[in-house]
């Protein structure tokens, strides 16, 4: 097929959450309210941030860009789905798979990209609490968030580009329930091995760097507060990672369960494998994004004071 033509009136189909029809109406209530929980709780965590004064600081300033992020990476892919299966229809269009599929990288890569920042973070306020205002500046901490949507936006596009060179013949059923990498591979009638190459370079490259400067942080952060003498000292210190190291645990869990751990080669074509795919990639792309407001509320003193006053009406602006 002509790309002329897929650019004008090609559509795919997407497998969707379910096959079964009864459960059509369960599944957009269940993801109308996650969708809307998670726009919520991350909204009122920017909200929180940005009008109290004593929360703007790098901690916090990554953490409302975790937010911002979190918010763009899940309405990049529910809301289509919510029309999906609204309008009983699982067509998506050529161009509208492209572009949901580049956001998807984007704000999915961002997503990782911000908990290694994070880490290094916290990393420079525990083992050099001294230096730390010099280091963490507001000039390096907006530089830190623009190289990490650069490196994000490059990888997109590469990835973007090199599926619009693919030719995508009759089969057009992509099993899942939005745009992503693989399926779309699995479904191109012509040659992928690039794909697949730039793939595990640039895929790997991204997961596993930022998982090595997460773990190379935290072992020089565990390091340094064993050898804090008191014992109270020790649980502050902890309590300050606590909340980052349980969403870092959430974000490489879901992904490598996702993507580095797919179902068998052998079943891959069953109804079973397709939805325990499908049930990790919503782990990943819905549940994750919904649970890391609570995480941090629940666990962060400072944020769960923000959030009262948000809620009673009473903000920050001045010291």
């Amino acid at each position: 097929m002509a790309r002329g033509n897929q650019t004008s009136t090609f559509e795919f189909l997407l497998w969707g959450l379910s096959e079964q029809p009864q459960q059509q109406h369960i599944l957009f209530f269940l993801f109308l309210c996650m969708y809307l929980v998670t726009v919520v709780g991350n909204l009122l965590i920017v909200l929180a941030i940005g009008t109290d004064i004593r929360l703007h600081t790098p901690m916090y300033i990554f953490l409302a860009s975790l937010s911002c992020d979190d918010i763009l990476f899940t309405s990049t892919t529910v809301p289509k789905a919510l029309v999906n299966i609204y309008s009983q229809s699982r067509a998506i269009s050529y161009a509208g798979c492209l572009a949901q599929l580049y956001f998807f990288l984007t704000f999915g890569d961002m997503d990782i990209f911000l908990l290694a920042t994070m880490a290094y973070d916290r990393f420079v306020a525990i083992c050099h609490p001294l230096h730390y205002q010099m280091i963490m500046s507001f000039r390096r901490c907006s530089l830190l968030v623009i190289a990490c949507w650069t490196l994000t936006n490059l990888v997109a596009m590469v990835h973007t580009f090199l599926i619009f060179r693919l030719s995508f013949c009759s089969k057009k059923i992509i099993l899942d329930f939005f745009c992503d990498l693989e399926p779309l591979m699995k479904i191109a009638c012509s040659e992928t091995r690039i794909n697949e190459f730039v793939l595990l370079f640039l895929g790997g490259a991204v997961i596993l760097i930022p998982f090595l400067l997460i773990l190379v942080s935290y072992i020089h952060i565990v390091s340094a507060i064993l050898r804090v003498p008191s014992a109270q000292g020790r649980r502050k210190a902890f309590s300050t990672c606590g909340s980052h190291l349980a969403v870092v645990s959430l974000c490489f869990g879901t992904v490598i369960r996702a993507y580095l751990c797919p179902s068998s080669s052998s079943s891959s074509s069953s109804s079973k494998s397709v939805v325990e795919d499908t049930a990790a990639t919503v782990m990943y792309t819905v549940v994750t994004p919904l649970l890391n407001p609570f995480i941090y509320s629940l666990r962060n003193k400072d944020m769960k004071g923000a959030l009262v006053r948000i809620l009673r009406g009473k903000v920050f602006w001045r010291h």
